[in-house]
């Protein structure tokens, strides 16, 4: 490529104006046209400003020819001029060809300048790579250069990302003498720096600053939120509009959201939210979709959904979002008719939007569905995916299609600990503790290390088998895993032993944690209350309340439960009426349930009716309910009581073989054997299955299993024997309540 004589016709300073207008305005292939007619009219400049904005259009445009151009100023001696060379280097960085450029720097010994040193030091960094970006700017101080603004904010970026912080506080040190400290750009990569390797020196940094703009507030109130201190970000957005010139921006109003989000703040979150609307936010969809996610964490679907509701133009983020929240909130009729109105609107559905489908369908247990959205899943490539395939498993698990869980954890190729404890998990709910256990064995042997969840599962599974010396050895994992002091592993520890019925060593479990939450509290009651010792669960009740925790709606289901089975009658009723009056609690539907229980047991069928009676109607239609009073009425023969629960039961639970053989029994027992025999018989029809009930007793740390009727056990007939014997030893006490009833009927209405 030879041009011909050097002309410098009138038309050449137009053409090469033409050229640096159109690079500025980034037009690059009007920049390579007005190259092209240079070279169509047989012209050659001596003008090398013309061949910076070329090569850097080829960047963009053509690799080749702009090698063809290096190798044309190469031949003509151009690129012995710094200024060529330097974009020379640049195109070649652009192009991602980093050792040509190096070749080109190298070359440069005696032209080379700051701009050279700025444009391969800001390159590596530019193209993430940082390591090298860091040894050419060390490189550089050596050689005296002097770096730029962007250079060195670039240079701060990477010494946050690859987290070295000694050579942060080096580079801090050389800001200071260097004179960038003042820049307040600079100022702020520092602090951005600190925010993510230690939240005191950053504070530090902050307090120093004479002058902090919008962006360095931004930084501490998002590294407040990052180190999990949301209540300190809050109040630093506070103290920030306080000052005057600052104005909080769509990213500080961001930050916020999500810091309320985290601490479930949602008074200070509709403060917020008005300060959005009255600085015009309201039309920023970032903060919008911020405000969904705020509301749905906080508890307040409603609120998330009026917003939702409000946005003119919603992306994938906002009906995810949006999703998310109902399923958060266990809304998931509201959540179906957002999948629906997704349909319509055909919004296309991601990963985030499949697992919030399959969410809804382990809710409702619908094994179809779950088929279908795999479909999806394999038709998409989302396979690949190992969030997806984890809530895949868990979905089949919740199921009960464990088999086809299980085959989809065997083709995994990657199994992270989210699969692994999944996969345990699921087969713990499926009644399958064996295969629970040995898949942490093998999870074990793969040195995938556990966390708190894979404990927790595997702590469950080994209380689904009730087998202590399993308990004992799972409790041991624990402590090695150095996860025996969380509380949500104690706690789980607790309960995994009471199912045991080895109170004592639940009771050791509790004593040993240095925290206890509400949760832990409640574990312990209802422990108490699972082994018959009632009376211990209302001294530890009381001892909880003693603490100043103010005890939650499971907290009284716990110690109802307990009087319940303790036959504490006068002490549950008690406990009811505080509940409501005291503790400003309003009853649930299983609280209910278990004062229909604890009636029934004590043979008060008509105050449990009562009671029934006064329950809000929104929950009258629980089948456990009238399962209690079904119970008792077999138990005590009210046959007549005893037909209408029959029918709220089977209408409600027309699946759950319970019902049928409470019923069957109910009848055979006051010999209406015709009406036991059509029950059986509608029981048949329906296709239900009958799943017997057994008891567990502890003999030698094995958990032995007694069905009613089975005669396969070795020892049957000793068995049987001390049976009769324990019948001929009850008694059924039916002292008088006083007037007990009726304060409770006037508690209720």
């Amino acid at each position: 490529m030879r041009f011909s004589a050097i002309v410098s016709g009138s038309k050449l300073p137009n053409w090469i104006l033409r050229i640096k207008e159109s690079s500025a305005n980034g037009k690059w292939q009007e920049v390579v046209s007005h190259y092209h007619e240079i070279k169509k009219a047989g012209i050659q400049t001596v003008d090398v400003s013309v061949f910076p904005p070329i090569l850097k259009a080829w960047s963009f445009l053509s690799h080749r020819h702009g090698k063809s151009l290096h190798a044309c100023l190469i031949k003509q001696g151009f690129d012995s001029f710094t200024s060529i060379g330097n974009s020379i280097m640049g195109f070649y960085i652009r192009c991602g060809d980093f050792d040509i450029a190096v070749d080109v720097f190298n070359s440069m010994r005696r032209s080379r300048d700051s701009v050279s040193w700025n444009i391969l030091i800001h390159g590596h960094l530019d193209n993430g790579a940082l390591v090298a970006g860091l040894w050419w700017f060390t490189n550089a101080r050596v050689a005296g250069f002097e770096p730029n603004i962007s250079t060195m904010v670039l240079v701060i970026q990477a010494c946050r990302i690859l987290g070295t912080k000694h050579d942060g506080l080096i580079l801090h040190g050389y800001l200071i003498k260097s004179g960038f400290w003042a820049i307040s750009s600079v100022q702020n990569s520092l602090l951005s720096m600190y925010v993510d390797a230690d939240m005191e020196c950053a504070r530090e940094l902050f307090d120093e600053m004479h002058e902090k703009d919008v962006i360095a507030w931004s930084v501490m109130i998002g590294g407040y939120l990052q180190w999990e201190e949301p209540q300190v970000g809050l109040q630093m957005f506070r103290k920030m509009v306080l000052v005057p010139g600052i104005e909080p921006d769509g990213v500080v109003m961001v930050s916020v959201l999500k810091a309320c989000a985290s601490s479930r703040d949602v008074c200070t979150g509709r403060l917020v939210h008005g300060l959005v609307i009255h600085r015009g936010f309201d039309c920023d969809l970032f903060v919008e979709n911020s405000l969904i996610d705020m509301y749905s964490k906080c508890k307040d679907a409603g609120s998330a959904f009026k917003v939702f509701n409000e946005i003119s133009q919603r992306n994938n983020v906002s009906w995810n979002s949006m999703l998310s929240g109902f399923v958060l909130n266990e809304n998931y009729s509201e959540a179906q008719s957002l999948i629906s109105s997704m349909r319509k609107e055909r919004v296309e559905t991601d990963e985030v939007t499949l697992v919030n489908i399959l969410q809804i369908c382990k809710y409702f247990v619908h094994p179809f569905h779950c088929k279908s959205i795999h479909c999806v899943m394999i038709r998409r490539g989302s396979e690949a995916n190992e969030l997806v395939l984890s809530a895949l498993i868990d979905a089949y698990a919740k199921c009960y299609l464990i088999e086809i869980a299980w085959e989809v954890f065997a083709r995994m190729r990657r199994r992270d600990v989210v699969s692994w404890s999944t996969m345990i998990s699921g087969f713990a709910h499926c009644g399958k503790p064996d295969e629970a256990i040995a898949v942490y064995q093998e999870m074990d042997r793969d040195l995938v290390k556990p966390n708190v969840i894979t404990i927790i599962n595997l702590l469950e599974a080994c209380s689904v088998t009730a087998e202590l010396k399993r308990s004992k050895w799972a409790h041991g994992v624990a402590i090695r895993q150095g996860f025996a002091s969380e509380v949500t592993v104690g706690t789980a520890v607790v309960d995994m032993y009471s199912k045991c019925g080895e109170i004592l060593a639940s009771r050791r479990a509790f004593d040993q944690l240095a925290l206890k939450n509400i949760v832990t509290w409640s574990a312990m009651i209802a422990a108490y209350g699972m082994n018959g010792l009632a009376h211990e669960a209302l001294a530890l009740f009381a001892e909880m309340k003693r603490h100043g925790l103010k005890p939650n709606p499971v907290t009284t289901l716990s110690v109802l439960a307990a009087c319940s089975h303790g036959g504490l009658v006068e002490e549950g009723l008690s406990l009811f009426k505080s509940m409501v009056q005291e503790l400003g609690l309003e009853p649930g539907f299983e609280h209910y349930s278990c004062m229909v229980d604890m009636l029934g047991r004590a043979g008060k069928l008509d105050t449990a009716i009562e009671v029934i009676k006064a329950m809000p109607d929104n929950l009258k239609n629980g089948a456990s309910i009238w399962g209690s009073l079904l119970s008792a009425c077999r138990s005590y023969g009210l046959t007549e009581l005893g037909k209408e629960a029959i029918s709220r039961v089977l209408e409600l639970e027309p699946s759950n073989s319970a019902g049928y053989l409470v019923a069957s029994s109910m009848y055979a027992a006051d010999g209406l054997w015709d009406d036991a025999a059509r029950i059986r018989v509608l029981a048949k029809e329906k296709g239900v299955k009958v799943v017997a009930g057994y008891s567990l007793v502890h003999i030698d740390n094995k958990a032995c299993r007694f069905v009613a009727g089975d005669g396969s056990h070795p020892r049957s007939d000793e068995i049987f024997s001390m049976a009769q014997q324990l019948h001929d030893c009850i008694k059924i006490d039916e002292k008088k309540e006083g007037n007990t009833w009726l304060a409770v009927i006037e508690c209720l209405t």
